[in-house]
């Protein structure tokens, strides 16, 4: 029976088996995500709750001795399989367990049979109406909100994470979803829709976090460039100093590049994808060009902005060639921080679709859709052949030697770099043993 006031809540993310605390993503990889935070924010204060947040990510926790009235788990789908085995252990002690996330909104009838409720989509307006039903034993099978809002949107508890866990507990999010359709990405269907938070409510948040380094975590925050304008120009009064996401289309607008720059910028992490043409175009990307990555990789060097460029391997236009290819780009180019992850068909997705009417999905184990297995089978190389080149170019990439190449030609945040590009040597060496 829920109790009317003075609930108890725990609000949990998911390890991977790749990203958990004493592998993979260390401490210097790590910023503190924003979802259990914004969670706990958006819980009313008349229903005094005590809230304790969990992220597996950073610590450690003994499930069958936790405690609550209700329990939020939040997942992707590289970590649902996890989520499901807690939500499980947790109504087996009579816990009731409210689910959501990417994966839960891609696959919620599946969600729905390891919990008692699954919020599709953002729960802004979602949570606060769940808990009210939740206080009057009247929990709804789904909760949703088409017409998704980010308007007044309350400040994150970082209060209630371990700070000492992150790099950093600083980060701030202005825009939600994403105007592109790219073939292999979740975020068009999990937020079909792209809005973004009144400038005054960003700066207000940054400006309360008391700090000169902040880290903006939205998916695809430049592309309605009339907003990003605005907010880059209320930024530069700060003299803040931040990191972030863009793509490349940020060099199309001299404008916006130079606001970005005045704004603050000093990292950004870049999807350049691949180095072929025809990838990037099966891959829904035709708006990025490879023959001008270098100069664009070159000017936001000059401009004091490092780089942590992101490539997927494994389109149907990819052969045998293309981890040589890559690596060869990312050391000539003194990529700062180069991230790779094979192609991956995640359920829902265009992607996915295609494939598995080719009959080319090779499992639905989703705790291997990680970003680091193969789970298809690749049209020009063997799958094992696809997953020894994405070890084989994150071992190169990392390798002492080319670290040192890449960094001294990059000469950009030369501290961060170091410290960044430890944490991926480590991740680079465990990775065929957790994958």
């Amino acid at each position: 029976m829920a109790k009317k006031n003075g609930i108890s809540i725990a609000l949990i993310m998911p390890r991977s088996e790749l990203y958990q605390r004493r592998r993979g993503f260390r401490r210097s990889l790590r910023y503190a995500p924003l979802t259990l935070t914004t969670l706990a924010a958006l819980t009313p204060d008349f229903h005094q709750a005590s809230i304790r947040i969990v992220d597996e990510g950073a610590e450690e926790a003994d499930y069958s001795r936790l405690n609550a009235d209700l329990v939020g788990i939040t997942c992707i789908t590289g970590t649902c399989t996890r989520a499901y085995r807690i939500a499980d252990l947790l109504r087996a002690r009579h816990i009731p367990v409210v689910m959501g996330g990417p994966h839960p909104t891609l696959m919620p009838e599946e969600a729905k049979t390891h919990a008692d409720s699954v919020v599709i989509g953002l729960a802004n307006r979602s949570w606060p109406a769940l808990l009210e039903d939740f206080t009057r034993s009247a929990l709804k099978p789904y909760y949703s909100d088409p017409k998704a809002s980010v308007e007044n949107m309350p400040v994150p508890r970082r209060d209630l994470l371990k700070r000492t866990r992150y790099i950093s507990t600083k980060t701030v999010q202005a825009t939600y979803g994403c105007p592109h359709t790219c073939e292999f990405c979740v975020v068009g269907i999990t937020r079909p829709y792209y809005i973004h938070r009144p400038v005054e409510d960003v700066v207000r948040e940054v400006e309360s976090l008391g700090s000169r380094m902040v880290f903006f975590l939205d998916p695809s925050p430049t592309e309605n460039r009339n907003y990003i304008k605005s907010l880059y120009r209320a930024l530069i009064p700060l003299k803040i100093r931040w990191m972030g996401l863009a793509t490349t289309r940020i060099d199309e607008d001299p404008e916006l590049f130079d606001l970005l720059v005045r704004s603050g910028c000093v990292g950004l992490l870049i999807g350049f994808e691949s180095v072929s043409q025809k990838s990037l175009a099966r891959m829904g990307k035709e708006f990025a060009e490879v023959r001008k990555y270098g100069a664009f990789i070159k000017k936001l060097h000059e401009n004091g902005i490092a780089i942590q460029g992101c490539f997927a391997l494994g389109t149907d236009f990819d052969g045998p060639s293309i981890f040589e290819e890559t690596l060869e780009f990312v050391i000539e180019n003194a990529m700062d921080l180069p991230r790779y992850t094979v192609i991956t068909p995640f359920p829902r997705t265009p992607l996915f679709d295609r494939l598995n009417g080719e009959g080319r999905i090779l499992t639905e184990d989703w705790s291997k859709y990680n970003c680091q297995n193969v789970v298809f089978r690749p049209r020009n190389m063997e799958p094992e052949e696809l997953q020894r080149g994405l070890e084989y170019i994150w071992r190169e990439s990392y390798r002492p030697g080319n670290v040192a190449r890449r960094i001294l030609g990059s000469r950009t945040r030369v501290l961060y770099s170091v410290i960044a590009n430890l944490g991926y040597v480590r991740y680079s060496k465990d990775l065929p043993r957790y994958r």
